[in-house]
């Protein structure tokens, strides 16, 4: 099928979309709800600047929207990328999250598309091990829970993190995948790119419930063949 993903950045819509193109389909766009409420419920909104040129290093098509309010906004934002694309379906990231999931499928049976998401219900450990094997490279950029704090900002999400966040979950109930919002992810490479992204300066932001690293410039690295 002609897909289109529903892409933040993160490493769950990275892997997912992945995952799809390994099953043979064809994935050419990658669309992006750019909300303006840093706290959206429905989408993922850290360093969403970096979009572009994570299309370009994947050699993808890049289709981002601006939403301007509340979550009837963003959706409507979504609806109206949605309805202008020849593709027969969405593909999510999606692991857990029953909110997202019925909104964006309500969505997509109005408009009879059919969605995508690989990693959803599936067990978050074996999520990330996967993820990690498959060649995901991606480092945490917003952390919001108790034991992450600021110096878990662009830790690489390897097998030793892994194993440190396995630590997090048995004391605090941490979820090792972040699918609860304890931390967010921004993906630098993988099996999807053509070149792998390097990030060349970034900021620390402080708020009262997270930690996030907004990352001002990067650069795309031709990847060794």
């Amino acid at each position: 099928m002609n897909l289109a993903a529903l892409y933040s950045g993160g490493k769950d819509s990275t892997f997912a979309t992945y995952l799809m193109e390994q099953q043979g389909h064809e994935i050419e766009f990658l669309i992006s709800i750019i909300p303006d409420n840093t706290y959206s419920w429905m989408f993922h909104t850290p360093n969403l600047n970096l979009i572009p040129a994570m299309a370009e290093a994947m050699d993808k098509k890049y289709i981002g929207i601006e939403s301007h309010g509340e979550e009837k906004e963003e959706l409507e934002a979504l609806r109206s990328v949605l309805e202008g694309l020849e593709v027969d379906g969405i593909i999510t990231g999606a692991i857990a999250s029953d909110y997202q999931w019925d909104r964006i499928n309500h969505i997509c049976e109005d408009l009879n598309l059919k969605v995508f998401s690989p990693l959803w219900r599936k067990n978050p450990l074996v999520v990330m091990e996967n993820m990690i094997e498959s060649g995901v490279r991606s480092v945490i950029a917003t952390v919001a829970a108790e034991g992450l704090n600021e110096k878990w900002l662009g830790r690489e999400l390897d097998h030793k993190t892994l194993e440190d966040l396995k630590i997090l979950n048995e004391r605090y109930k941490v979820s090792v995948s972040g699918e609860g919002g304890e931390y967010e992810s921004l993906t630098l490479d993988s099996p999807l790119h053509k070149k792998s992204m390097e990030i060349k300066s970034f900021e620390v932001i402080e708020s009262r419930d997270n930690s996030r690293m907004h990352v001002k410039e990067v650069a795309l690295i031709d990847k060794q063949k």
